[in-house]
């Protein structure tokens, strides 16, 4: 794979605010990373480490503040294949500025009558910055200041809740409940894409695309591993911060990128 997006990927990146990299992940990456997250979600002493978690109940998980627990975990976070594509659409170097998964199964509150459904419509859109003030064009491209890596550790098929977008919500500058309720009344469901995608590939989005999870009806488990990241000027989520000790341990190449030490010394790189 290029370090750098090619023309078709660049064009779809700017025109539906996102893009998916096939094949990014090796097997070995898939199962290093998976292995680390169920023994995060097992761990007893978990509570004891900067990481947090969110837990809605046996079928659902969130856990942050990943990349001090597991080598495998920070390889994601740094890794040499996609943080050169996100410094592409960021428009220069960039800092971490969060870590996340989420382990989830179907849930038990999906009747019959929604697992016969084409789609059960997403819930819980949202979007992370604006086209108004995270996002900007320059030598003709678009740019946002705020992009996230979304890795899939299971493959995710049509029944199996994948991440679903909103097509070029990332340059609208509707109200952003006036483009949801739009997409969610249309009667093609064409406004709404649901991305699918084999382990080991990653979707690359601005933060400015309205994005949602999408409710599992197969009985897979889905694993996706998230690392958000912006220019190294801009902090890094709450909860999100790493700890100075294990900072001092990173190999100099990549601690800018993990603990944010450039600061306003913003290497521009929009070309």
């Amino acid at each position: 794979m290029s370090h750098t997006l090619t023309p078709a990927q660049r064009f779809h990146f700017d025109t539906y605010g996102y893009v998916l990299l096939e094949n990014v992940l090796s097997d070995d990456e898939v199962a290093d990373m998976k292995d680390a997250l169920y023994r995060l979600k097992a761990d007893p002493n978990r509570d004891q480490t900067r990481v947090y978690a969110n837990q809605k109940d046996d079928y659902h998980i969130l856990m942050g503040n990943l990349v001090a627990y597991d080598p495998a975990l920070l390889a994601y976070a740094a890794h040499p294949k996609l943080v050169p594509l996100v410094e592409e659409v960021v428009g220069g170097s960039v800092r971490l500025e969060e870590t996340e998964a989420i382990i989830n199964q179907r849930s038990p509150d999906i009747t019959d009558e929604e697992l016969a459904t084409r789609r059960i419509h997403p819930t819980g859109f949202h979007r992370g910055t604006s086209p108004t003030w995270g996002c900007y064009i320059e030598e003709h491209k678009f740019h946002c200041i705020f992009v996230k890596t979304l890795a899939y550790l299971t493959d995710v098929g049509p029944n199996d809740g994948g991440t679903s977008v909103i097509p070029g919500s990332h340059r609208s500058t509707w109200k952003k409940e006036a483009i949801i309720q739009a997409a969610l009344d249309d009667p093609t469901e064409n406004l709404i894409h649901q991305i699918e995608a084999k382990a080991g590939s990653v979707l690359l989005f601005a933060e400015s695309l309205i994005h949602s999870t999408t409710h599992i009806k197969s009985d897979i488990e889905r694993v996706i591993l998230v690392a958000g990241y912006t220019p190294p000027m801009v902090r890094e989520w709450m909860n999100n911060e790493v700890d100075p000790k294990f900072i001092e341990t990173l190999p100099e190449a990549i601690r800018p990128l993990i603990s944010g030490s450039d600061n306003w010394k913003w290497k521009r790189n929009y070309d």
